[in-house]
């Protein structure tokens, strides 16, 4: 039963994307992970606690780093310095195209959940969606979007290492709770969603 089960687990680091992110996610390397906590934290606070202004703090962090560049580069003429160890700052052309495919693939896939509601009348895919926007409004009732965004970072720096150490029992908890959820959607199939009549197509009315 341990030998099954351990064949049939998941690799999280290669589900992750098994590179710098995955990594840092896994705590692999624990001084990516930190520095994400600690930023993520201290923004929070000082735009949730402190009440400071996201213009306000963009245009001063920037003040900040021009400044600090100016001086850099003045001192280093007078001082035969090096200059400031500035990359190339131009965004590639493979960058675009990759961003704008993953844009156009997620814009494409919701225009067609939308089609199947609209025309393809599919009710199931209805609920489906209706119950997540229903999760969604009913969360974000509670808590701002920087909240929300906050408490993303948090389970994303949590979530998968533990599902990496106890991914057998949690499997297990999830098997139980699909099924369920399947079979309450059976007798919820059965007794409502199959006697809700659908409207004919264009082709029965012509008939």
């Amino acid at each position: 039963m341990v030998g099954s089960n351990s064949s049939r687990r998941i690799s999280v680091h290669q589900a992750l994307g098994g590179g710098h992110v995955a990594d840092v996610l896994l705590w692999k390397k624990w001084c990516g992970g930190v520095v994400m906590l600690t930023s993520a934290t201290a923004l929070w606070y000082l735009f949730e606690r402190a009440g400071y202004n996201f213009l306000s703090f963009v245009a001063n962090v920037l003040l900040l780093l021009v400044i600090i560049l100016f001086f850099w580069a003045k001192s280093a003429s007078l001082l035969n310095r090096p200059l400031p160890p500035l990359p190339d700052l131009e965004i590639s052309e493979e960058s675009v195209s990759m961003v704008a495919n993953e844009l156009r693939f997620c814009i494409n896939f919701a225009l067609s959940i939308a089609r199947d509601i609209a025309i393809g009348r599919n009710l199931k895919l209805f609920l489906q969606v209706a119950l997540a926007l229903w999760i969604v409004s009913f969360i974000g009732s509670f808590f701002n979007f920087l909240t929300l965004v906050y408490i993303g970072v948090l389970l994303s720096l949590s979530a998968p290492i533990v599902y990496d150490k106890y991914q057998d029992h949690i499997d297990e908890k999830l098997c139980v709770t699909h099924r369920y959820a399947q079979m309450q959607y059976r007798k919820l199939d059965e007794n409502v969603l199959r006697k809700i009549p659908l409207p004919l197509n264009k082709e029965k009315k012509m008939q």
